[in-house]
């Protein structure tokens, strides 16, 4: 089980902060560093000093880290056109050597669309799958010829296709609720299926589904990898459970349901839960970004349970 470390800028973010937590990740022996994509805050967070934008911030860390993969979850894809997302991946996959991933979505924030004057199309899944395309296709032109796309929303002629990334192909992350089009999606184009804040029940029928799609489409289901994403609080002792719950506006009780809290055993316990249904990979979505004695101990009492 490959564990990652997932953070939420938004809510109030440095670039140092990040960096910070960043070069921890790597130290702690973690498989990579993942952030949201959002440009506004959510909930009650005061969101200060304000938001960092996901790919700039990913090619400053790509600089400062050796070893961690490096990606979104999930860029929007609202907030770039498909071509030049696919030259500022591609560069910031050659300044890390060759250690990023794509997540790509819809975008469904609308807020902070109308915060920044984003515009905020009805038909966001069909770009979405424009987008898919395009960026994928981009990267898979050979040198030296060009590529063309004609869609319903985007139109590409004689793209020299360039730059090229480091890595052979950039692995593409696709995830989300949906019963129909979403699996469908990722058989089509995902490297990697990722759920977001599921029950491990919901994880088991979403997961199936995905496996389904990609039969259908003549993909061997286990070409792609299964993943979740589960907010993380772990203690020593329930005292420090509760310290880190209320630190991050939560309680104890709700955590435990809808994610990975309580003791290195109870989280070890619940990550092997979903191992069993297939995921092998999680993301912890790690919201305290000062509290890295939390990184230590989930190094050191879960992540070292799992190797």
């Amino acid at each position: 089980m490959d564990l990652r470390i997932f953070t939420e800028p938004q809510q109030g973010a440095t670039y140092e902060t990040l960096l910070t937590v960043a070069k921890a990740t790597e130290d702690l022996g973690f498989d990579a560093f993942f952030r949201s994509d959002h440009y506004l805050r959510m909930g009650s967070a005061d969101g200060l000093p304000g938001p960092t934008d996901a790919w700039i911030t990913l090619a400053g860390l790509a600089r400062e880290t050796k070893r961690i993969r490096l990606g979104t979850l999930m860029t929007a894809g609202t907030f770039r056109l498909p071509g030049v997302l696919a030259i500022q991946v591609a560069q910031v996959d050659q300044m890390s050597g060759g250690r990023v991933e794509l997540g790509l979505g819809a975008g469904w924030f609308e807020e902070e669309h109308k915060a920044y004057g984003i515009p905020f199309p009805k038909e966001k899944f069909a770009r979405l799958e424009e987008q898919l395309a395009i960026v994928t296709g981009l990267w898979a032109t050979e040198a030296g010829k060009t590529f063309d796309f004609h869609g319903t929303y985007y139109d590409l002629t004689e793209s020299p296709a360039l730059p090229k990334p480091a890595q052979r192909k950039i692995p593409v992350l696709i995830g989300g609720h949906g019963a129909t089009r979403t699996p469908r999606l990722a058989a089509r184009y995902a490297d990697e299926f990722n759920i977001p804040f599921a029950s491990i029940e919901d994880s088991e029928r979403q997961f199936g589904r995905v496996r389904a799609a990609a039969a259908e489409a003549g993909r061997e289901a286990d070409e792609l990898t299964y993943s979740n994403a589960l907010v993380i609080c772990v203690g020593r002792d329930d005292q420090e459970v509760a310290r880190r719950a209320a630190a991050i506006g939560r309680e104890v009780d709700e955590l435990k349901a809808n994610g990975l809290a309580g003791s290195p055993a109870e989280v070890v316990d619940k990550i092997g839960r979903y191992a069993e249904i297939g995921s092998r990979r999680i993301y912890l979505q790690f919201l305290d970004l000062g509290d890295l004695d939390h990184l230590e101990l989930i190094s050191s009492q879960v992540q070292s349970q799992l190797s």
